[in-house]
C-alpha cells in the first residue's frame, strides 16, 4: 500500500471527524519506507471504557505507536481513531529528538487492522497523540529537533464537539501534558467535561487549571 492508500483507510471520506486526520506522517511512507514485521503490534484489551458513547470523545496520549494500538482497541468498541501526529522527519542518517518511524509502522499495521473492522460513519472519535512529541532534549547541536505541540486548530473546537453531541472528553495517558491542558481548559470553560485515566482506573473528572503565561 502507498501512503495515500493508508491515509484513505484512516480517513474514509464518508466518515465524520476524519477532516482532522493529519496527512504529515503518511507523506514519506512512499519514499522507500521499510516496515519491520518483527515489531510487536498486539492490540491491548482496555477496561476503562466498555463501549462507545455518542456523547464521549477520547484523546489517547501515549508514546509512539502505543497510542495507535490503544486507538485500535477503542475502535473495537465502536470509536473512530483519528491520528493527529504532526512530527516532521529528520534527514537520512541524522538523529532526531522524536522517533516518528514507529508511528509510521503503526499507521501501516493499524490500517490493516482497520480493514477488518466495521466502524459506523458517525462513530465518536478517538484522537491519537504521541506523548513523546515534546521531547526537546538535544545531546548536541547536530541532533534535529522535530518536537511539536498540539494547538487548538489541530482538533475540533468546543463548539463543534457540542454541536455534534460530544460533551465529555476522556484523556488516556500518563498525564495531561501542558499543550493539551491549554486546549482543554478552554473546552472546560465552554461546558465540556474533562475526564482522565491512566488506563487502569476508571476515568475521573478533572478540573484543568489555566496555564501560566510563561508556558505560552
Amino acid at each position: 500500500m502507498t501512503g495515500i492508500d493508508i491515509f484513505k483507510i484512516w480517513a474514509p471520506t464518508e466518515a465524520r471527524w476524519v477532516d482532522w486526520v493529519r496527512p504529515v506522517p503518511f507523506v514519506s511512507i512512499d519514499n522507500g519506507f521499510e516496515v519491520y514485521e518483527v515489531i510487536d503490534f498486539t492490540i491491548p484489551n482496555i477496561s476503562y471504557i466498555k463501549e462507545s458513547k455518542k456523547d464521549t470523545a477520547i484523546i489517547v496520549d501515549l508514546p509512539g505507536n502505543e497510542s495507535i494500538k490503544e486507538g485500535l482497541a477503542t475502535a473495537k468498541l465502536g470509536f473512530r481513531p483519528i491520528p493527529i501526529y504532526n512530527g516532521t522527519d529528520e534527514q537520512k542518517g541524522a538523529m532526531a529528538t522524536v522517533d516518528n518511524h514507529s508511528i509510521k509502522i503503526g499507521l501501516i499495521k493499524g490500517a490493516r487492522e482497520l480493514q477488518k473492522m466495521e466502524i459506523s460513519n458517525d462513530a465518536p472519535p478517538t484522537f491519537l497523540l504521541d506523548s513523546n512529541r515534546m521531547n526537546r532534549f538535544k545531546m548536541n547541536v547536530s541532533v534535529f529537533d522535530n518536537s511539536w505541540d498540539i494547538y487548538a486548530q489541530d482538533i475540533p473546537s468546543a463548539e463543534y464537539f457540542l454541536k455534534n453531541g460530544i460533551n465529555k472528553i476522556i484523556v488516556r495517558g500518563e498525564k495531561i501534558q501542558k499543550d493539551l491542558k491549554k486546549i482543554l481548559y478552554k473546552f472546560q470553560k465552554k461546558g465540556i467535561k474533562i475526564l482522565y485515566t491512566n488506563g487502569y482506573e476508571e476515568p475521573k473528572e478533572v478540573k484543568i487549571k489555566k496555564t501560566l503565561e510563561k508556558d505560552d
